[in-house]
């Protein structure tokens, strides 16, 4: 089994920035390709980032694009979710994902994951 914990969430006002991190163990993390989603009150959960096992493809949602970056750090079991020029739209949980699956057409999907944390709020204020 996979225990995922987030971190990094709070409060920042519009165009700052926060780095959320997402531990995992149970298993080595570079046998997972991994993800960030978001859920905002009254909406549902939404794809935001994923990354894959070695890192090197990624891929966005295109409202997050150029805007947030997603990365990992393997020998220490996680992954990362830089945020810039945050806007009050962004304000979420954001929950972090991990897949067994190999096929990159599954990675922006909630059912393409087999394991979630519990989530970090970020909350951005104008």
């Amino acid at each position: 089994q996979v225990q995922l914990v987030e971190s990094g969430g709070g409060l920042v006002q519009a165009g700052g920035s926060l780095r959320l991190s997402c531990a995992a163990s149970g298993r080595t993390s570079s046998s997972l390709a991994m993800g960030w989603f978001r859920q905002a009150p009254g909406r549902e959960r939404e794809f935001v980032a994923t990354i894959n096992r070695s890192g090197d493809y990624t891929r966005y949602s295109d409202s997050m694009k150029g805007r947030f970056t997603i990365s990992r750090d393997n020998a220490k079991n996680t992954a990362y979710l830089q945020m810039t020029s945050l806007k009050p739209d962004d304000t979420a949980v954001y929950y972090c994902a991990a897949s067994n699956s190999y096929s990159r057409s599954t990675y922006t999907s909630r059912s393409g994951y087999n394991y979630w944390g519990q989530g970090t709020q970020v909350t951005v204020s104008s």
